[in-house]
């Protein structure tokens, strides 16, 4: 049996070996980081070089009419995209209005409610994780089986696909809602309980406001991926180049996506002109929506 003394002895002769970097390991180190920034170089020059061909095309279709004149088939001198326009925005007024209820109430849930352990809450988590990720012409049809027609037979009106844009980008709104709820420091929940706080009196007055910025970023971005989606909307039947405004709920509607889609169906350069121009309106609306986002998660995120 070893003596204390002969134990010391030993773990003094045991030295930590530090093993020298392999040459190949760091010329493969070089070759991926070559490769990652090659990748992210031709997706930039890619993006640049379809903006620059857009706006050369239709900055000379840009003019106050485009956004107060009607679409019209047959003069594009007289087309405008003002109710592409107005009903992009009701559009986006009802798809926040259904998806950060749900989107927020489901996130708290599946963050301060739900017992992980419970099969069904394991379920309800990988399918949102897997809707998120489903293309939106499946959306499209899913409206179209359950929304336009079959239980709720709204037919192709405006609530219907503000309702089919919720469906599409609610997973997304759960998901970062989620991420910014648990980003809150258990430590503020623990001193609110301690304080004699109920658990939604904690929710509702610390974790909400800590996450609020997170949120907000979130459904922003959310809304900026479902104003630009045309497949769902195309699905569902929206109408191609209506003169008239959506004046309801009921009303059949337009949007942006949907008037590029039928400008650039149209074999007259004219039209492609339009198109081009409105595919510029709806990137200045799309900016608009990010700058928001940003805006609010640097004026309102709190460093914990």
């Amino acid at each position: 049996m070893s003596t204390p003394a002969q134990m010391a002895g030993k773990a003094m002769q045991q030295t930590t070996v530090i093993p020298r970097r392999n040459p190949n390991d760091a010329r493969k180190e070089r070759g991926f980081a070559f490769l990652m920034y090659a990748a992210v170089a031709i997706a930039f020059i890619s993006l640049a070089a379809l903006m620059i061909q857009i706006a050369s095309d239709g900055a000379g279709a840009l003019s106050w009419n485009l956004l107060t004149n009607f679409p019209s088939k047959i003069n594009p001198a007289t087309s405008g995209v003002k109710s592409a326009l107005y009903g992009t925005v009701y559009l986006m007024i009802l798809t926040a209005i259904f998806v950060i209820p749900i989107g927020v109430g489901s996130a708290i849930y599946l963050e301060e409610y739900a017992d992980r352990r419970r099969w069904f809450n394991r379920i309800i988590e990988v399918n949102i994780q897997n809707l998120a990720s489903v293309p939106s012409v499946v959306y499209g049809l899913l409206g179209l089986a359950f929304v336009v027609r079959g239980p709720l037979s709204l037919e192709r009106t405006l609530l219907a696909g503000a309702i089919t844009l919720g469906l599409l980008v609610l997973p997304v709104v759960i998901i970062v809602a989620r991420e910014a709820i648990r980003a809150v420091p258990p430590s503020i929940r623990d001193g609110s309980l301690a304080l004699g706080a109920t658990k939604w009196q904690t929710i509702w007055k610390q974790v909400l406001p800590g996450s609020m910025a997170g949120i907000a970023t979130g459904v922003i971005l959310a809304l900026s991926r479902a104003i630009g989606e045309t497949a769902p909307l195309i699905v569902i039947g929206a109408a191609v180049s209506p003169r008239f405004l959506p004046d309801g709920l009921n009303s059949e509607f337009t949007a942006l996506p949907v008037q590029i889609f039928a400008f650039s169906k149209d074999s007259d350069p004219q039209f492609l002109q339009l198109a081009s121009a409105t595919i510029i309106v709806l990137m200045v609306l799309l900016l608009a929506m990010n700058s928001v986002a940003i805006y609010l998660r640097s004026r309102f995120e709190q460093k914990w």
